[in-house]
């Protein structure tokens, strides 16, 4: 078997620098995969050939010519020039030449890793007990049900307005439109005042600028990205950032606890969250709020509305995320449906398959102690942005 000629290597390491002119920043070229390519076309198959590799495109198509017709011709790659040799990537099978004595394939070009984004938590899989279990909610809340919830990672505090003004900058920049431009107290508070589409397209436009798969998308093919006007999205589930589910929002909100009222426990203080303690007859109206004065959080009631805190000035509950309850209102995925309980799947669960308004979840600093439970549900005019409205993103683990 006839070794390949200085020229052919000579060859596939042009090729290799060729590549490198177009270097992306979040997908790395592995030069030496392309430089010791002719290596891996000679096979027993095809002895007494002498390969010659005539290009390497653009898209990552090796085309190799002076092959004889109807042989067989594996592809081989390795780490180094000396090898070790293998062909057990996706995708590399043997090939049979045709008749101009030529194959082409795609071989493997590109590598990226992904860890634990820096600014999220891992939810981990497996089942929750979904609703109120005092039942001291509205009905909507029961049945309790179990619920089981794949794993994903979370945002662990609502998105800022910093955050929020970093990714429109970009965004408007890349074809996205927005009906609010959204705003925040200080670059640290929850951006709010963004409607239901807003955040949808801030998670499709923060996909893109990370180089990520889109989650929303205008069309049942998943071939549009949905990032102008108002519609009702399909979702590749799979995809880049994105709104919680109603299921996976509480599951992540009772933070390894089982059938407690709030993330942390029973009862709540303004040492626990940013939200409203409404008293009656001169002592808090719910016996679980144990606040010691009445009204607005005092050390965040300054200036004008809206009073929102600091995302994270709160101790986190057993998953790390912050302000589960309170501050502002957070957006989820579902559309709203007070019978939903009743028949909702036990597996990953999404919402109604249509709907008129959207599921928030959470309470905000406007709200009374009864809507900062985990199991409260309420819901918004997709259309509708407001002070105590924001959100915070998931992200499924493995994806694109």
């Amino acid at each position: 078997m006839k070794e390949p000629s200085v020229l052919d290597y000579l060859k596939a390491t042009t090729l290799a620098s060729m590549k490198r002119q177009s270097f992306h920043p979040a997908r790395f070229v592995l030069p030496l995969i392309l430089a010791t390519i002719s290596l891996g076309l000679l096979n027993s198959s095809v002895s007494g050939q002498t390969p010659v590799i005539e290009s390497f495109s653009q898209n990552g198509e090796l085309t190799c010519t002076n092959l004889q017709p109807g042989s067989v011709a594996m592809v081989e790659w390795a780490p180094t020039v000396n090898g070790p040799w293998t062909n057990t990537w996706a995708g590399l099978n043997p090939l049979t030449v045709d008749s101009n004595g030529t194959i082409r394939v795609q071989v493997p070009m590109f590598y990226r890793v992904r860890g634990v984004p820096a600014d999220m938590v891992l939810i981990p899989a497996g089942e929750f007990q979904m609703g109120d279990t005092f039942t001291e909610g509205a009905s909507d809340e029961r049945p309790v049900h179990t619920v089981y919830v794949s794993a994903f990672y979370m945002d662990r505090t609502e998105v800022t307005a910093a955050q929020w003004d970093e990714v429109y900058q970009w965004a408007i920049g890349h074809g996205y439109s927005f009906d609010f431009e959204g705003s925040g107290k200080a670059p640290t508070h929850p951006v709010h005042s963004i409607n239901w589409h807003d955040a949808v397209k801030w998670c499709n436009a923060r996909s893109e600028r990370a180089l990520r798969a889109w989650a929303y998308y205008t069309d049942s093919g998943l071939t549009q990205p949905y990032r102008t006007g108002k519609v009702a999205p399909y979702v590749r589930w799979d995809g880049g950032y994105r709104l919680p589910t109603e299921a996976e929002w509480e599951k992540a909100a009772r933070g390894w606890l089982s059938g407690k009222r709030f993330p942390w426990g029973d009862t709540i203080t303004h040492s626990q969250a940013n939200y409203w303690s409404y008293w009656e007859s001169g002592r808090p109206y719910y016996t679980y709020d144990l606040n010691a004065t009445e009204g607005y959080h005092p050390t965040y009631a300054t200036g004008s509305m809206p009073y929102t805190s600091p995302v994270g000035s709160f101790s986190a509950n057993g998953y790390g995320l912050y302000d589960m309850a309170g501050n502002v209102w957070e957006w989820c995925w579902d559309w709203f449906s007070g019978s939903y309980y009743s028949s909702s799947p036990t597996s990953d669960s999404r919402g109604p398959g249509s709907g008129s308004y959207r599921v928030l979840r959470g309470g905000g600093w406007i709200s009374r102690a009864w809507y900062c439970r985990a199991a409260d549900r309420i819901y918004g005019n997709p259309d509708c942005g407001d002070s105590n409205l924001g959100f915070r993103a998931v992200l499924p683990p493995g994806q694109p």
